[in-house]
């Protein structure tokens, strides 16, 4: 009986063991421990004694086409072309030579991408897609991640900080990235509900699927004008945005009222302690691009403080925990709010999060 020829597909992604490194492959599952040997810069070697560097570099979510040819340049010329990008938006060069570190480190500077992002320093930002790309987005992602980080830099490509800080960024509420559980989240909010815009709903919606989209019923059917459309009640929106997706005729977006807050303590490690999520620091900061002053302002606070103050290897979320939120928001001169008072009771308490077991 002939056998059946290979199918060949375009569906789904390639298999990822065809881009591995050859010495990653040799050595799958074999890996004895790695080790720091600058910032940025990782060993990890193998139980047969081989060993595969690492160089991170910082780089952006949103890559042209020439820094990306610019990345695959350097790989081809220092790591037999294999790279990688990390789930933070870290391009990472995987070498077998030692020798080729410090001039690919030069040649990333000259290019002006940063090498570091390892053990106690801030990792790049992970984000959501913002303005260039969200059409519910309540501020922008890439924009505010870039002024962020040109304050920070010198946290990225130096180890100088009690452990390893994440910062993430989310443009609104449904957040795409994981600002629920980084140590210094930044999150874009909107505070109005949809405005309804009865004229063109009637000509470029379907009224049943607008009140579907709705997750908290807070779309109903109306009569405007002697006309069916709908009505939002705004006590139970969410502004998610589900409704302008499917009728461009309820807009989310609202330049005077949208801004961002401020999140910190999260982590997903399970290293000391159980993973966390983010509690609010900042209620409301304002849109203030394009280099957004204030929200710059209020993280490298929070950096620098907690830099000054927590203990070695303690996440923002422990160093507060020992401290106390009193004394957190007395550190930092962050003014507490009402809105700083948790109304979910025992939710952090009841929320399964961790590997962690008790019996």
């Amino acid at each position: 009986m002939a056998t059946q020829p290979t199918r060949i597909t375009d569906i789904g992604p390639p298999n990822y063991e065809q881009f591995l490194h050859p010495v990653i492959k040799k050595n799958y599952g074999k890996w004895k421990y790695h080790e720091s040997l600058a910032p940025g810069v990782l060993c990890h070697v193998s139980e047969t004694g081989e060993r595969i560097y690492t160089v991170r570099a910082g780089s952006s979510r949103l890559l042209s086409i020439q820094t990306i040819r610019v990345y695959a340049d350097l790989a081809d010329k220092y790591s037999g072309g294999y790279l990688r990008f990390t789930s933070r938006n870290n391009v990472e060069f995987l070498l077998d030579n030692p020798d080729n570190i410090e001039p690919l480190k030069k040649d990333l500077a000259a290019a002006g991408f940063p090498v570091g992002g390892t053990q106690n320093a801030i990792s790049n930002i992970v984000h959501t897609q913002g303005w260039v790309h969200c059409h519910s987005s309540a501020t922008d992602a890439s924009g505010i991640v870039k002024a962020v980080m040109d304050a920070l830099c010198d946290r990225f490509t130096q180890q100088n900080l009690p452990a390893k800080l994440r910062i993430a960024l989310a443009c609104c509420l449904n957040m795409c990235g994981a600002v629920h559980c980084s140590d210094i989240a930044i999150l874009g909010i909107h505070r109005r509900a949809p405005k309804v815009n009865h004229d063109n709903l009637k000509k470029v919606c379907e009224i049943p699927t607008v009140i579907a989209s709705c997750p908290t019923g807070a779309i109903r059917s109306a009569t405007v004008d002697g006309k069916p459309s709908v009505e939002v009640i705004e006590a139970q929106c969410m502004y998610c945005g589900n409704c302008y997706t499917v009728c461009p005729a309820m807009p989310l977006n609202d330049p005077e009222n949208d801004g961002l807050s401020i999140w910190v303590g999260g982590k997903v490690s399970n290293a000391r302690s159980a993973p966390r999520f983010s509690k609010l620091a900042i209620p409301f900061i304002p849109n203030n691009p394009p280099r957004w002053p204030e929200v710059v302002k209020a993280v490298v606070n929070i950096v620098e403080v907690y830099a000054r103050n927590a203990r070695k290897y303690e996440r923002v979320g422990e160093w507060i925990d020992r401290i106390g939120w009193p004394k957190f928001f007395e550190l930092t001169g962050i003014e507490f709010t009402r809105y700083h008072i948790d109304d979910f009771k025992n939710a952090g308490l009841t929320y399964a999060r961790s590997t962690h077991l008790k019996f």
